[in-house]
């Protein structure tokens, strides 16, 4: 048996974990001094109203290697042989080290474990549900009886070809948390101008601007028909605070008949605490890099 592990970053739908039993585990969050944990405390859209309401920007802290090891000791309790863990990109977080470390902890108390279950550590390299995917289409494997090679095989693949490209209504939230880089150095919002940023292998670029809100949609879409492999037609819409921006990007999409949306899915408060809540992105695959 197999089992799939992830964080709340990942943004996985919660039908999706019921139904496919993903354990996603939640971020701790700090707000005001006060702390919670992402999926758990609110939903995306409360989280939204907390983040532009509150008075310090929220500060998301890692899940720790004693947690992880936790969970594989659950795991291998309940009989599971197999862990695919797939974390936030290491770019962005300590969770891929700390599952690394939490992985040789567990051995190291029983040697023979190595032997009855195999934990898999993967470093996504991505951000929201550009993760997500790949571990729930894992599950959707794992159920219709594909080996553990054939689903590593999968999400080494996807890994290797998957691209993030969002933009933001406001650089306020990015360039207080720190953590999207590329902000900082951002001149023109104040002269309505909008930056379109990648994420490919970890790395964040701004790659492109647009003026006013009104055209990221647009953008968007023109850089995932432009970019996307020919033989992967799928594509996500990740969406916070901008439904109406949503909706338009899945309408200007629809007319690439060749494409296929696999859902709006909405960023979780990690994501949402760097980027703001107004943040608008797609993920699809390109070409592979690797």
């Amino acid at each position: 048996m197999i089992k799939f592990i992830t964080d709340s970053a990942s943004d996985i739908p919660k039908e999706y974990e019921k139904e496919l039993d993903i354990k996603i585990m939640p971020i701790p969050i700090t707000i005001d001094e006060k702390g919670y944990y992402e999926r758990l405390d609110f939903t995306p859209d409360e989280f939204y109203k907390i983040l532009n309401d509150s008075e310090q920007i929220p500060v998301t802290s890692h899940i720790n290697m004693l947690q992880f090891g936790e969970e594989y000791s659950k795991a291998f309790e309940a009989g599971y042989d197999e862990i695919i863990h797939v974390t936030i990109s290491s770019t962005g977080s300590a969770m891929f080290e700390a599952a690394q470390t939490a992985r040789e902890m567990f051995y190291n108390k029983d040697e023979s474990r190595r032997e009855k279950i195999k934990i898999h550590v993967i470093d996504s390299k991505t951000y929201s549900y550009g993760y997500g995917f790949a571990v729930v289409e894992g599950a959707k494997m794992a159920r219709e009886g594909k080996t553990v090679e054939e689903i590593l095989a999968f999400m080494n693949d996807y890994f290797s070809r998957v691209e993030v490209w969002f933009s933001v209504c406001s650089l306020k939230f990015a360039k207080k948390s720190g953590r999207i880089s590329v902000a900082a150095s951002f001149v023109g919002e104040m002269l309505g101008l909008r930056p379109i940023i990648s994420i490919i292998d970890g790395k964040m670029k701004i790659v492109d601007k647009v003026r006013g809100d009104k055209n990221i949609s647009l953008k968007l879409a023109q850089v995932m028909n432009e970019n996307i492999d020919e033989n992967m037609k799928g594509y996500s819409i990740l969406v916070g605070a901008v439904n109406n921006m949503g909706d338009e990007l899945e309408e200007i999409c629809a007319e690439f008949k060749d494409k296929k949306l696999s859902g709006k899915f909405k960023v979780g408060a990690s994501v949402a605490i760097n980027s703001g809540p107004e943040v608008l992105g797609i993920a699809f695959l390109g070409k592979n890099r690797r």
